[in-house]
């Protein structure tokens, strides 16, 4: 990584006095607050402490359009992760950050995911994991991060066992790439995103086996596989049609 470790604080953005919402103006306040209130009567307050255990079967992942293949035969010890799901609020509205991933990278070149990556043996919990990583790969500060709730665990074909955590951002923040991690970050609007009528069932063959994933496409970009996963799990969850 080409910046330091940051220095987290387990209580980051536990309290309803919400870091994640300084510098929004009146409206944006309202529309991100709304959010914030809905989210923590949907999502998780903390994971389940077997959250990454072989014997607890993940709720949602990969298999989610492909029950013929079982990932837990796959990968019988699921490697733990964690990533950021960030939203923030613009001119009125809600967006999601996401990232390129860098093009250079020996896995999932040139893909579209959030901020994250595996938990290191430092990391308190996955909540940590998830905010040191949005810091090393986007520059984004933990103290602009209010941590919300999290979502299922989604269980990758590669086996990762991911644990998405839903945080709110200060609109004023000023994002840096990792060019040595990601290409470029970019903002989606998160109505977009939550219109189950935008998003899509493809499928390709996977060493052998033709397996199917949910993709969004928005304009120029293509987001499927596990982070377009999370973000249906994420609209099914929050915003069920």
């Amino acid at each position: 990584m080409s910046r330091s470790p940051v220095s987290v604080d387990p209580a980051l953005g536990s309290a309803p006095g919400a870091p994640g919402l300084r510098g929004a103006s009146g409206e944006a306040l309202s529309e991100v607050m709304a959010f914030a209130s809905h989210a923590r009567t949907c999502l998780h307050a903390s994971p389940a402490d077997d959250v990454f255990a072989a014997t607890c079967r993940p709720a949602r992942g990969d298999h989610d359009l492909n029950a013929a293949n079982d990932l837990a035969q796959l990968h019988p010890e699921p490697r733990p992760a964690a990533v950021l799901v960030p939203v923030i609020p613009r001119n009125g509205a809600l967006y999601v950050i996401l990232t390129l991933r860098a093009a250079h990278l020996p896995t999932h070149a040139g893909q579209i995911a959030f901020p994250g990556g595996k938990m290191e043996p430092d990391d308190a919990d996955p909540e940590h994991t998830a905010l040191r990583e949005a810091h090393e790969e986007i520059g984004l500060e933990p103290a602009n991060v209010t941590t919300l709730g999290c979502l299922d665990s989604y269980q990758t074909g590669t086996g990762f066992r991911i644990l998405p955590v839903v945080a709110t951002v200060s609109p004023g923040v000023s994002l840096t790439s990792d060019p040595a991690e990601v290409d470029d970050a970019f903002e989606v609007p998160l109505a977009f995103l939550m219109d189950a009528g935008n998003h899509r069932r493809h499928a390709r063959e996977w060493k052998g086996v033709l397996r199917h994933y949910y993709a969004i496409p928005w304009e120029n970009r293509y987001i499927w596989g596990a982070t377009a996963g999370i973000l249906r799990n994420l609209q099914e969850t929050m915003f069920p049609t």
